[in-house]
């Protein structure tokens, strides 16, 4: 990784374009094949599918996310294949160099996460990708995807995070992800935004962007969610798409799997293809296959244990409802916990009331006291089971010993550290050893 903070100095635009500018980064080509992923929930699902898409139409295609879960590699993709470790190390000897000489001109500190997407830019540039697609990392009007200018950009949904940098109402988060839409492009919003409409509309308006939502100008109907499998219908203008199949489990994927449709059928305007027949096949092909981990994420099957990495209010009360649907309501021995700078109260309190058994613990990287969490639990469910774990070791040991005694399921919820690092023990690693950047 980039020996530098994970922020730089201040805002980052003029700098990162003068970093790109030195690493010869065609970034007019880089506008032409991109598209941009924000939002507060659902960003990593989407940008998958939608980049599942593009490799499925015959699109060479890049891929950049961000956090990674496992493994730092799984930021950086093309066609699916996670950048190497020979490639990462070439190119990131080119990145520090530029930085070397963008840092002593300017007399500022690049962040880590700057370099990061100039490797990206870079490495989709050499590999000779047709199209990428881009996550953001918070908000969108000041975060260094703004530089692309993407034309389609999205929101997948809105919720409060961040607020000290976006803003503490929902209109100003929204207005701020909003801002990764270049001038004259299309911006599509996730359900969740529709509440917002009304203002999303006249923000954008003096800028010349349209404002799409799911559910009104994107038909999402008959939707069906299962253990034996996910499908509903899709209708955009001129599009109708039945029984589209998504692998991605939960009621909420269907929202992204719209939104990640949109957005490769926006830019393919730019792109003309005549052939409607290829575009369906690459879209349902693209939506059946695509792969993201920790959404609801099956890791062990006896007992049966779920992960979820939703770590905002809005995201676990969608993930909850999604779990019950597809795995029914019962038999479920909760683990819980949630970062130290995200609302805890909140997230335990929406899990809480759901389950009788709950075990409390505190993530190794950044996790809020298991003490203080146990607390907002009984808070939630005063009639509760409730225990606590000093560490993400000794919860997996509790969770899965008494969910084989007891013949119940496992579901990890509350945060990304906790749900990533319960995973990582119960295949045998150390929570201790994750490098999460």
């Amino acid at each position: 990784m980039f020996d530098l903070p994970k922020f730089g100095d201040g805002i980052c635009l003029a700098r990162m374009a003068e970093l790109l500018d030195v690493l010869a980064v065609d970034r007019a080509q880089l506008r032409r094949i991109s598209v941009v992923v924000t939002g507060s929930n659902g960003k990593g699902s989407t940008a998958a599918m939608c980049a599942r898409i593009g490799s499925a139409y015959g699109l060479r295609t890049g891929l950049f996310t961000s956090p990674h879960l496992f493994r730092f590699n799984e930021r950086i993709q093309i066609d699916g294949v996670e950048i190497s470790d020979d490639t990462f190390a070439r190119l990131k000897r080119q990145v520090e160099a530029a930085i070397d000489d963008v840092s002593k001109r300017r007399g500022e500190q690049v962040g880590a996460f700057e370099a990061l997407f100039a490797l990206a830019c870079l490495h989709f540039q050499k590999s000779g990708c047709d199209f990428a697609v881009f996550e953001a990392g918070i908000g969108g009007r000041y975060d260094p995807v703004r530089l692309i200018g993407a034309r389609e950009t999205c929101v997948t949904s809105i919720d409060y995070e961040h607020v000290e940098l976006l803003g503490n109402t929902l209109e100003l988060i929204v207005s701020d992800k909003s801002d990764a839409c270049a001038a004259a492009g299309t911006i599509v919003y996730g359900e969740n935004c529709g509440g917002l409409r009304r203002h999303l509309v006249e923000y954008n308006r003096w800028r010349g962007c349209t404002s799409l939502f799911v559910r009104d100008e994107i038909g999402i109907d008959n939707e069906v969610a299962a253990t034996s499998g996910q499908h509903f219908d899709f209708h955009f203008g001129d599009y109708d798409f039945p029984g589209i199949e998504v692998s991605l489990p939960g009621a909420f994927q269907f929202n992204n799997a719209a939104i990640a449709t949109t957005l490769f059928l926006l830019w393919l305007q730019r792109h003309p293809r005549n052939d409607p027949e290829r575009i369906e096949a690459a879209i349902r092909s693209g939506l059946r296959d695509a792969r993201w981990p920790g959404r609801l994420e099956v890791i062990q099957q006896h007992p049966l244990t779920l992960i979820d990495v939703g770590h905002t209010p809005d995201g676990i009360r969608q993930s909850l409802a999604s779990l019950t649907s597809v795995h029914g309501a019962d038999g479920w021995i909760l683990v819980t916990g949630a970062s130290r700078d995200k609302k805890a109260d909140e997230i335990v309190g929406a899990l809480a009331p759901s389950f009788d058994t709950i075990i409390c613990t505190a993530a190794h990287h950044k996790g809020a006291d298991g003490k203080a969490i146990a607390a907002a639990a009984r808070r939630g469910n005063p009639t509760a089971n409730i225990q606590v774990a000093a560490t993400i070791a000794e919860a997996a040991r509790l969770s899965q010993d008494m969910a084989r005694a007891q013949k119940r399921k496992v579901y990890v919820a509350g945060g990304l550290f906790l749900a990533v690092e319960y995973a990582t023990v119960v295949r045998g690693g150390r929570a201790e050893e994750l490098d999460f950047f």
